[in-house]
């Protein structure tokens, strides 16, 4: 394996790690505010849009570039 795509694997494990980091910290954040007002509708289409986000940056981070 050559020394660049050694640097390119642990990029990409680092890039993996901090969006992992970033959902567990939005998780974290819905929870300590205790319970979700599924009545509030502009509170849940903010956390969809939010969690589109984050999906969005796990795939990029997980999706091969080869």
């Amino acid at each position: 394996m050559a020394a660049e795509e050694i640097q390119q694997d642990v990029i990409r494990a680092a890039a993996q790690a901090v969006v992992i980091e970033e959902v567990r910290a939005y998780i974290e954040q819905i929870h300590s505010r205790g319970r979700v007002d599924l009545t509030d509708t502009g509170r849940m289409v903010g956390h969809l849009m939010s969690a589109e986000v984050l999906l969005m940056n796990v795939a990029e981070a997980f999706t091969p570039t080869n």
